[in-house]
C-alpha cells in the first residue's frame, strides 16, 4: 500500500473511533418555558384582582335595621348600622349617607333585625294606614301579656272593671247588675272588640314596674276605634297575645 493511501486510511480509522465515542449533548434548559408559566400566573393573578377591584366598586353603603321598629314608628339612629350591598338599579336602597332624612319618615310595614332598608318601606304619613285608627290604652297588671311588645297582634276585649265589683257588694245588690259593670253580670262582660288590633308602641317606665299603668297604642280597624275608645276610658280592657297572632 502506498504511504498516502496507508495515511489516508489511519484518518479515517481515527476519525470513526472519535465520532464512535463523542459524549451526548446535554438536554436543553426549560427555563423559557418556566418563565412563561410565571408571566401567565402573574397575570392571572392582576386580572383576579381588577376583578375585585370591579366587583368592589359595583357594592354601595347601605342602612340595615339592628332592631325592630313597628309599623308607623320613626327608624331610630340607634336602630341602624352600615352594611355593603350590590348596587342594584331596580332597587331603591337607602344610601347610608342618605340616614340623615330617616327622621322625616316613618316605617311603611314591621322592619326587623338584619332589614335592608328600601324606599318602599318608608312613608311621609304618620303611620295610620286608611280605614285605620290609633287608640291610646292605659293598662294595669293583668290587662295585658306580661311579655307583649311592640308589633304583637293581639285581641281586645271588654272586660268588666275590678272596682266596680266590690262598689256594687257596697252599694247592695238589688239593682240586679246592669249596665254590664261587675265580673259576673252584664251580656257585655268580657266581649271581644277586636281580634286585629297591633300594638304600635309601649312606654315602659325604666324600673318597669307592674304597680303602675302601662301606655299602649294599638292601630285598629276605624269601625272598632269607638268601643275600645269606650272600653279604655272606663279601664275595661283586656289584651290577649293570641298565638297565631304573634310577631
Amino acid at each position: 500500500m502506498k504511504p498516502q493511501e496507508r495515511g489516508g486510511a489511519q484518518r479515517a480509522a481515527v476519525s470513526a473511533a472519535v465520532g464512535g465515542d463523542r459524549l451526548p449533548s446535554a438536554p436543553r434548559e426549560r427555563k423559557p418555558a418556566l418563565a412563561a408559566l410565571a408571566v401567565l400566573l402573574v397575570l392571572l393573578g392582576a386580572l383576579g384582582a381588577t376583578v375585585l377591584v370591579m366587583r368592589a366598586g359595583d357594592r354601595v353603603e347601605a342602612v340595615a335595621i339592628t332592631k325592630r321598629v313597628p309599623q308607623g314608628q320613626p327608624v331610630p339612629e340607634s336602630a341602624i348600622r352600615s352594611v355593603m350591598v350590590a348596587e342594584d338599579s331596580d332597587v331603591q336602597y337607602v344610601r347610608w349617607e342618605q340616614r340623615g332624612l330617616l327622621k322625616k319618615y316613618r316605617s311603611a310595614t314591621d322592619l326587623v333585625d338584619g332589614t335592608v332598608l328600601v324606599g318602599s318601606m318608608l312613608t311621609k304619613e304618620k303611620g295610620v294606614a286608611p280605614g285605620k285608627s290609633v287608640v291610646g290604652l292605659s293598662l294595669k297588671s293583668g290587662q295585658f301579656p306580661p311579655r307583649l311588645e311592640e308589633g304583637d297582634t293581639v285581641s281586645a276585649y271588654l272586660v268588666g272593671r275590678r272596682d266596680t265589683a266590690s262598689d256594687s257588694d257596697d252599694t247592695g245588690s238589688g239593682s240586679g247588675g246592669g249596665g254590664g259593670s261587675g265580673r259576673g253580670g252584664g251580656s257585655s262582660a268580657d266581649a271581644l272588640i277586636t281580634d286585629n288590633a297591633k300594638v304600635q308602641s309601649i312606654k315602659r317606665d325604666s324600673g318597669d314596674s307592674l304597680s303602675s299603668d302601662l301606655p299602649v297604642s294599638v292601630v285598629v280597624d276605624r269601625s272598632d276605634a269607638a268601643a275600645l275608645t269606650a272600653a279604655a276610658s272606663n279601664g275595661e280592657v283586656s289584651l290577649v297575645l293570641d298565638s297565631s297572632g304573634g310577631r
